[in-house]
């Protein structure tokens, strides 16, 4: 009763607002019913493997999508997304990214602890995100992935491990290449100096957005090189 009374108080002195659109909020939660309904959210069918929404057709098969029919191997136990990235999506990221909206970890992993629901049933040890090279991160001063990372960790009680996979080769941003040069741009990028502390563990990637997958594909190679048990992925948003 207290407690409800505070939150009135301080709503009244502080209006909670999305975290957005920056409206004043009249519904329970981070987002106005307006933002709230323009986000396009992943339910089922979507691939058992990798997590692409599935058409109807497809659906009624093997609940695979093209791309992982073709596949002979995976580079992940299981992919999941919250969220396909269209402008909507875009735009929440962004901000979280580049422009300080960093109180927007929560919300997001809020997103990310529901995307990952097969995820964690199947079995995960720690939260592992993708990591920034050194001379990124004092630019940007924080990791967003590390930050969705502990924000899920508080969420689910798993612990969160944010030093022992690096970035150990300084790379251009993956946004000014596209299909192969993004594959090359990150090759043999990321490393895992003491593999003892990840080996033989279930880990969870965690990242931004998903776009052709080659940042992951890269930890996970490493981290497999690490001796892990399994590597799973999970992004806030990914391209549809």
């Amino acid at each position: 009763m207290i407690g409800k009374l505070f939150r009135l108080l301080l709503d009244s002195i502080l209006p909670r607002r999305c975290r957005k659109c920056g409206q004043i909020l009249t519904i329970e939660g981070e987002l106005c019913e307006k933002c709230l309904n323009e986000l396009n959210f992943i339910f089922p069918p979507y691939c058992r493997k990798c997590g692409h929404p599935l058409s109807e057709k497809e659906a009624r098969g093997k609940m695979l999508c093209a791309s992982c029919l073709r596949k002979k191997r995976f580079p992940f136990r299981l992919s999941r997304s919250a969220l396909c990235y269209d402008e909507a999506s875009k735009n929440l990221i962004l901000a979280f990214k580049f422009m300080d909206r960093t109180e927007n970890a929560r919300l997001l992993a809020a997103m990310l602890k529901v995307a990952g629901e097969d995820i964690f049933k199947a079995g995960v040890d720690v939260i592992v995100p993708v990591p920034l090279h050194y001379t990124r991160l004092v630019k940007r001063r924080y990791n967003q992935a590390a930050l969705l990372a502990r924000e899920l960790g508080r969420y689910t009680g798993l612990p969160v491990d944010c030093f022992s996979l690096v970035r150990h080769r300084k790379t251009r941003p993956q946004v000014e290449f596209s299909g192969f040069e993004r594959v090359r741009n990150v090759k043999n990028a990321f490393s895992v100096p003491h593999p003892e502390k990840l080996a033989g563990k279930r880990v969870v990637l965690i990242d931004d957005v998903l776009t052709t997958g080659s940042t992951l594909k890269e930890c996970a190679a490493a981290l497999k090189k690490a001796g892990v048990r399994s590597v799973d992925a999970l992004t806030v948003a990914r391209v549809c």
